[in-house]
């Protein structure tokens, strides 16, 4: 509950001092799934997670979410992209035009949502360097926040339980 609190009072904070021409990238992997099936739906777990992640996100106001294409990560999405009243949108982490995706992106707040392999990756192309390794099989509540403003990024990974 304490690190629970301490995330929003974290995002409250970003939200009262960001500045107009910031741009804010957050990631997280899709929630705990069913099984190990191609295309799986949440589990129980999994949709609690989705709608914790709505509760976190409640103070930020995205502009944009982003998903893969698979069951899990629109599921993991679809609580805070309903309640934002956005539409997600899909992507493919395999064909991914970086500079273009910064500047179709560019002074949003945007959710993105991803897979054990391909979130980190993401995240280190965002950032231009290479510090985020995949994410372990069991690890579902990692959230990397990437602000950019002009030339300066700034990152960095909270570890909810």
């Amino acid at each position: 509950m304490k690190k629970f609190i301490l995330i929003i009072a974290f995002f409250a904070l970003q939200v009262s001092f960001g500045q107009q021409n910031t741009t804010t990238y957050y990631f997280i992997r899709h929630a705990e799934k069913t099984d190990n099936s191609q295309n799986p739906d949440l589990s129980e777990s999994g949709l609690e997670r989705a709608n914790l992640w709505n509760k976190i996100f409640s103070e930020v106001s995205f502009d944009e979410i982003y998903s893969t294409d698979y069951k899990r990560t629109i599921q993991t999405a679809s609580p805070t992209a309903t309640a934002k009243k956005i539409q997600i949108k899909l992507y493919n982490p395999k064909n991914i035009a970086i500079e273009s995706f910064k500047k179709e992106t560019l002074e949003k707040k945007v959710l993105i949502v991803g897979h054990s392999n391909t979130t980190p990756i993401f995240v280190n192309q965002i950032i231009n360097q290479k510090i985020y390794a995949d994410i372990e099989d069991t690890i579902f509540g990692n959230l990397y926040i990437v602000t950019i403003n002009g030339d300066s990024i700034t990152h960095q990974l909270l570890k909810l339980p």
